[in-house]
């Protein structure tokens, strides 16, 4: 069979964004000033969506649960807005669909998250085992989210490296993603699953988790230690590619050793609508040049324009342009 595409499994999550005046001391009162526009986010949703607006004729895939709840629908009808595939989508009676409610503070912009993990946490091995696309890539995230995948497994370590053991067999590249998270339980959740990896896109705060290697210390990367990190993760198990991303650019190392650091593009803070989403980003980005065979500074090139144009943007999709504006952007700059 020859494989064409991406998949992408695991969070769905809905933003319910409240603009409040100030942050209350505990047990006191604040008041919601504003109530913004749902706002759509997770692994699965911003990478696709963002492979979506390149406007090629890639096929798309989505997987994960949602609930039978107005949210759901709300993801359900974003999927099909994009054309993107989504038969292996489960409406689940029951089931509240996973929603992050966000206190913003009107004078400061300072952001605190609630989050509820709902119908992602019920994400399983036999929801991912019928996942039988022509696909060419699976994507999958966010470990550490996920809460059946990310539990232990006696054989595997992790549910989840069973899981992409499984996918794997199937014929499938095997793609990553993961949250920032301090702390034992990143390295327990995340490295069982790298021996079943072909490609680890992940930021310079992830790597460091991974490998106990210092990569940033407050504003300064440590740009000559991403070398020893990417060789590292070649040795907990990735097969192909490690991409490492952060803000000031971009790095990539092949299992030959190949290696490239490419600078991000510059955009003026002025113009920085919002970080958010800006890593997955980089990631669809990433994707779809691995995807198409581009060379490693081509891949990272993309990926950092795309990233860039995320800035602009205050919500994780809304910067996302077609492929042909990317790279007119990239040609000049």
């Amino acid at each position: 069979m020859q494989r064409n595409g991406i998949i992408s499994a695991g969070n769905w999550i809905i933003d319910h964004i409240k603009m409040i005046d100030v942050w209350p001391e505990r047990g006191n009162l604040a008041n919601i000033k504003f109530v913004a526009e749902r706002a759509l986010g997770g692994c699965s949703h911003n990478v696709l969506i963002n492979l979506a607006r390149l406007q090629t004729d890639m096929p798309l895939w989505a997987g994960g649960i949602v609930g039978n709840d107005d949210d759901g629908k709300y993801i359900m009808d974003e999927i099909a807005k994009y054309n993107i595939d989504s038969r292996y989508m489960s409406i689940r009676y029951g089931l509240t669909t996973s929603f992050t409610d966000v206190m913003s503070e009107i004078p400061t912009g300072v952001r605190t998250f609630f989050h509820y993990r709902g119908s992602n946490a019920l994400l399983d091995y036999p929801d991912l085992e019928k996942m039988e696309s022509p696909a060419k890539i699976f994507h999958l995230g966010y470990l550490l989210l996920l809460d059946k995948l990310d539990s232990f497994d006696e054989e595997y370590g992790t549910v989840a490296a069973k899981v992409l053991h499984m996918l794997k067999s199937k014929g499938y590249e095997i793609s990553i993603d993961v949250v920032s998270e301090q702390g034992e339980r990143f390295r327990s959740v995340v490295i069982p699953s790298l021996k079943y990896v072909d490609y680890l896109i992940c930021n310079e705060i992830e790597a460091g988790a991974c490998t106990d290697i210092v990569l940033r210390k407050k504003d300064t990367l440590y740009r000559e230690n991403l070398p020893k990190a990417a060789g590292d993760l070649f040795n907990q198990g990735v097969n192909k590619m490690v991409v490492i991303h952060f803000p000031e650019g971009g790095y990539a190392m092949q299992k030959d050793g190949q290696e490239l650091f490419v600078p991000a593009f510059k955009v003026s803070q002025s113009e920085i609508k919002s970080t958010v989403g800006a890593g997955d980003a980089f990631c669809a980005g990433a994707l779809f040049a691995i995807h198409e065979g581009f060379s490693l500074h081509d891949i990272l090139r993309l990926a950092n324009a795309n990233a860039r144009f995320n800035l602009l943007s205050e919500n994780s999709t809304g910067g996302a342009v077609p492929l042909t504006e990317l790279q007119e952007y990239i040609k000049i700059y």
